[in-house]
Order: C-alpha cells, then structure tokens, then sequence
C-alpha cells in the first residue's frame, strides 16, 4: 500500500515497518496522530455497531446485515473489492431512528472511550517530543445522513420530513462536539480539523447549495467556533470531498474552512486555478491519479504544469486526487515521487 491507504502493486513485502516505508518512498515522517476514540470517516460512528450477518441466501448472493444496519447484496463469500448493491438502508422512518439509531450515537456510551485513557497518554507523550501535530477527524454531516438514510432517499427526505434531518444533525453535532471538546482538554489545542465529507460527484455537489445552508452548516458553524473558543492558537479546518468541489468551496469557507482536498481532476478541478482563485486556501491533491500509469513523460508534464506555480504560492500539499490505481507501476510511481521530491523546493 501506498501511503495514505494508496493501493501499488509490487511493492518490497519487507517494508513492514512504517518508518522504513516512508523512507523507501520519501515520503514526510507521517504527523498525524490517531484520534483517541472514533468518530467515523464514511460510516455513521455507531457504538455498539450492529451485528454483521448473513440474513439469507438468493442464488449467487448473500443478503447481509452490516455493521450499521444496512441490509446489502453481496456476491457469496466475497465482500472486499466489490461494489454492493443497498437494499435498505438503517434509518427509512422516524420510529427507526428514534427506537434504536439515535441511541447509537450516545457520546456517553462506555463502550466508545474503551481504550480512550491509554490513546489519550499516548498521543501526549508523541506531542511532548514534537512527533506529530494534533488533529480531530470525524465523518461529515452529508456522509453520516447518506450513510443512514441512502444517497437517493436523502433528498428526499430532505423535503418529507425535514425536522427528522434536523434531529439527526444535532445527533451529529453533540456527538463530534462532546467528544472533540473531551480530547481538546485531556490531549490539548487541535493544530487541524479534517472532515470527511463527499458532497460532490463528477459535475459538482451531489445536494443543492441551499440544502447545504440549510442543512449542513449551521451545524459546522456549531462545532467549529466552540472548539475554536476552546483554545488560543487557530485551528486549521479541512474538508475532504470527491469530484467537482469547485461550487462548494466558498460555501464552506463561510463556516471557517481553511483548507481542501483531493482536487479530482477527472472531475474538472485544477489546482493551479483554484490556487489562483482562493489565494489563502491550503489545498492538498490535484495530481491526476490517472497519468501515473501512463508514464515519466505524461508525469513530467503534469509535474511541470503544476509544482511551478504552486511551489512558488505556496499551502499546497503534493499528492494523488485519489487512491493510486491498480494499473500503476511500481517504476512509475518511484518516478513520480522522485520527480515530487526534486520540484517540491
């Protein structure tokens, strides 16, 4: 694996230690510690989760329970590696939400802070010897509702039973905000916020702007000026989404965002722009996963239209705009990342 959960095939097996793969690679020393208690990157942080098992067999498939209640179509005996197919997702009415769901994001759950004290000594002992940087992580509020609700179905829940939303995203937030704050006092002042969040598809936001207003950030707003006011140094806020994040961008700037990530270039963003376009936003990606595979000559003209500039901008992160393909070589990527190496100055 590459880092940053990159898949690339062929690389050394005896690169087991980190240290020794960042090496290899040439990567940063990673600075980024673990966060002492989970708050979820793509699923709804349900604790206890839901019992994953086979509910009943249809031919060539499984029909599963996963660990977040949805029921979902599985090839038989297959579950990495494939797209499956959602039959019905956690939350499809009120009463489910409010029988069982809601309960699972209690932040007074015992079972969430299990190993919360050993985590959290940790993570002081690396920040006394200046080994990483503190950072909160937690899944956004639109990929917790699509999580339990379903990317078709939320829109129109959207419009059915807006307060049934709306309860759900204070769930939300009193859930990020209790623990956040927890971790903010015993380990200290964030340095970054990082949420997790494709909003977006190929053409651009997968919900309308006024949705996100409505819906989203009076939430984001919540979370981030009371942990601000919890400490003195400001804390840099990131979000994370896939595709076209160009119509989003001064959306979340209105609720503090500082920073972006990954730029899908397929999906029409371009880096060098958008540096020009918001000149004090940190973005992080925009190097087309896809030229990798192609080549040193395709890499060095992405390369060279790119780090110039950005070099010279500055609060700009090099990196993929996605996980590194199959099809990328292990030469290829070397080069890429000597290429990264040579123009990163």
């Amino acid at each position: 694996m590459a880092k940053g959960g990159q898949a690339l095939g062929g690389w050394p097996q005896t690169l087991e230690d980190i240290r020794k793969f960042e090496k290899y690679f040439g990567f940063d020393p990673d600075v980024w510690m673990a966060q002492p208690t989970d708050l979820g990157v793509c699923e709804a942080p349900l604790v206890p989760r839901y019992e994953e098992k086979v509910l009943r067999l249809e031919g060539e498939h499984e029909i599963v329970q996963d660990f977040i209640g949805r029921v979902v179509r599985y090839p038989k005996g297959v579950r990495d590696g494939v797209m499956p197919t959602y039959l019905k997702h956690t939350v499809a009415s009120r009463d489910e939400w409010e029988r069982d769901v809601r309960l699972r994001l209690d932040p007074a759950t015992p079972e969430r802070w299990g190993n919360y004290a050993a985590n959290v000594a940790s993570n002081r002992e690396r920040l006394a010897r200046g080994e990483v940087l503190h950072i909160g992580s937690f899944i956004g509020g639109y990929m917790y509702l699509r999580s339990l609700v379903g990317p078709l179905e939320l829109p129109v829940l959207f419009y059915d039973d807006p307060d049934l939303v709306h309860a759900m995203m204070r769930t939300w937030r009193d859930l990020v905000l209790a623990c956040l704050k927890r971790v903010q006092a015993d380990v200290g002042p964030y340095f970054r916020l990082y949420l997790a969040e494709d909003i977006c598809y190929k053409s651009g936001p997968l919900i309308s702007p006024d949705m996100i207003r409505r819906f989203l950030l009076p939430y984001y707003r919540d979370f981030f000026e009371e942990l601000q006011a919890g400490q003195r140094d400001p804390i840099h806020f990131e979000v994370d989404t896939d595709g076209n994040c160009l119509p989003v961008v001064d959306l979340y700037r209105e609720v503090g965002m500082t920073a972006m990530s990954p730029w899908e270039v397929a999906s029409g963003c371009d880096v060098v722009e958008a540096g020009r376009r918001w000149p004090d936003l940190h973005i992080r990606g925009g190097i087309d996963k896809r030229v990798l595979a192609e080549g040193p000559e395709a890499i060095d003209r992405t390369l060279r239209y790119i780090m110039p500039p950005m070099v010279k901008r500055g609060r700009y992160i090099p990196n993929c705009d996605h996980a590194v393909p199959q099809d990328v070589s292990l030469a290829n990527y070397m080069y890429f990342r000597k290429r990264i190496q040579e123009m990163d100055h």
